[in-house]
C-alpha cells in the first residue's frame, strides 16, 4: 500500500496484523471474464475484461495483493453500474498474488512503477481499439495512487476515480493532472501521508492548482479499504486490524463513481 512513499519502511507501522495466509480464490462469476494479452514495448501482460463490448472502458487497478477476488469483485460491480462499463484489469504483478502482508509488501516493493504506468496506457489504448470510445482509470490503495498518476502521465485517459491512495511526488504531481479526478478516502484512515485525511486534503489543494474538474470525498467513521465488502474482504480487513465499515458509505461512493464516469466517458 505505502510503497509509493519515499520511505521503504513506510508500511512497517502495520505491526503483526497478519500472520496467517489467506486462501485467495477467484470470485464465483470469474467465468464472465475474458482473459486477454496486451503488448507494450517488448513486454506482454495478461488482463481480464468484463462488460459490454461497446461500453465506455475503465481500467481497474489492483490493491497491493495483486489480481485477487476483491479486484475482480470491483470490476464486475463496475461493469454493471448504470448502463454498463467495460472493465479491464491489467495484471501488474504478472501472475503473482500476495497471500499475506509480507508477500504483498514484497510484491509492491518490487513493482516497476513507471512500467505499471505504461501498462495502464497500453490498457487504455486496448480498450479504445476494441469498442470503447472513451476510457478511464480507477484503482484501490496502490491502484488508487496509480490512477491519479495516470491522469498526469497518460494523455489518453479521459477520467479517473481513485480510492484511498496518493502517488509519491517522484512518480507524479497531482497539480499536473490533465484528466478529471474524483477521489475517495476514509476519515479514519491512518496510513499517514498516503491515504489519511492530511493526504486527502493535500491532494485536494493540488487538484485545485491543476484546474481539472475534481472532487475529493471523505467518509466519516470509515477506514482504509472500506470499499471491500465481499465476505472474504471483510474477514481479511478484520484480520489486519481494520474496522468493519458501513454499507451506506460504499453505496454512496459507487453512486458518485457512476455519476463521474458517466459524465466524462459517455458524452
Amino acid at each position: 500500500m505505502l510503497g509509493v512513499l519515499n520511505s521503504s519502511t513506510a508500511l512497517r507501522f502495520i505491526p503483526s496484523f497478519v500472520s496467517s495466509r489467506f486462501s485467495v480464490r477467484s470470485m464465483s462469476s470469474s467465468s464472465s471474464f475474458n482473459k486477454i494479452q496486451i503488448q507494450r514495448d517488448h513486454t506482454t501482460f495478461d488482463a481480464y475484461v468484463v462488460g459490454k463490448e461497446d461500453a465506455p472502458g475503465i481500467v481497474v487497478l489492483q490493491e497491493w495483493w495483486g489480481v485477487d477476488f476483491e479486484i475482480k469483485n470491483h470490476a464486475v460491480t463496475i461493469s454493471q453500474l448504470g448502463s454498463g462499463f467495460k472493465a479491464l484489469i491489467p495484471d501488474l504483478y504478472r501472475g503473482k498474488v500476495g497471500l499475506d502482508v509480507a508477500e504483498a509488501q514484497h510484491l509492491m516493493d518490487g513493482l516497476d512503477w513507471q512500467g505499471a504506468v505504461q501498462d495502464i496506457r497500453a490498457s487504455i489504448n486496448w480498450l479504445k481499439a476494441n469498442g470503447s470510445k472513451k476510457a478511464g482509470v480507477t484503482g484501490f490503495c496502490m491502484g488508487g495512487a496509480l490512477s491519479i498518476a495516470s491522469s498526469v502521465l497518460v494523455p489518453e485517459v479521459d477520467a479517473v476515480v481513485a480510492f484511498y491512495g496518493v502517488p509519491s511526488s517522484e512518480l507524479a504531481d497531482p497539480a499536473q493532472a490533465k484528466a478529471p479526478i474524483q477521489a475517495h478516502f476514509g476519515e479514519q484512515d491512518n496510513f499517514v501521508g498516503f491515504s489519511d485525511v492530511t493526504a486527502a486534503k493535500s491532494l485536494e489543494e493540488k487538484l485545485k492548482a491543476s484546474e481539472v474538474p475534481n472532487e475529493v470525498h471523505l467518509y466519516p467513521g470509515n477506514g482504509h479499504a472500506f470499499m471491500n465488502r465481499s465476505p472474504e474482504g471483510i474477514n481479511r480487513r478484520k484480520s489486519m486490524g481494520l474496522a468493519d465499515e458501513d454499507e451506506a458509505a460504499v453505496q454512496l461512493a459507487w453512486s458518485r463513481f457512476q455519476s463521474w464516469m458517466t459524465r466524462y466517458l459517455s458524452s
